[in-house]
């Protein structure tokens, strides 16, 4: 599919560390597939100021840090899933790769063990925007 040049999808970062929100944003990049548009990003480092963008809407993929504290992104994740309707994919990042089940207990799409591998973490975004854009793109015969 083709993209116009001036769009973008939005990705809301969070992390009370901007170590970690740093990370995953030269993971990410201006664009983790050749077949996606540029990524803009919403760095967050509170639960409220993810709640807040949110509310606002434009959110096409959450990536979380499940390390975070006081409030980890795993339960932050269940929130939002619990609370937002239509919310946006979200993909977590857990502290060990024997977390997978505080993953799936978050109801997280997808979920990537820190330290954050690039690779992996742009597989898995990609995976899930292209589900987001399918999703609101109609289809034109």
């Amino acid at each position: 599919m083709a993209y116009t040049t001036d769009e973008t999808l939005t990705v809301l970062v969070y992390s009370h560390d901007r170590n970690t929100r740093e990370q995953v944003l030269t993971a990410l990049g201006r664009r983790p597939a050749e077949d996606l548009p540029e990524l803009s990003y919403l760095e967050c480092a509170t639960t409220p100021a993810v709640l807040k963008a949110l509310e606002k809407g434009g959110v096409d993929l959450c990536v979380l840090d499940g390390e975070a504290v006081p409030a980890g992104g795993l339960g932050l994740a269940r929130q939002l899933k619990d609370e937002i309707y239509g919310c946006p994919p979200v993909l977590v990042l857990i502290g060990r790769p024997q977390d997978s089940w505080l993953a799936a207990w978050s109801r997280a799409d997808a979920a990537i063990s820190q330290p954050v591998d690039p690779v992996a973490l742009a597989e898995a975004a990609a995976v899930l925007l292209r589900a987001r854009v399918a999703k609101r793109t109609p289809v034109v015969r």
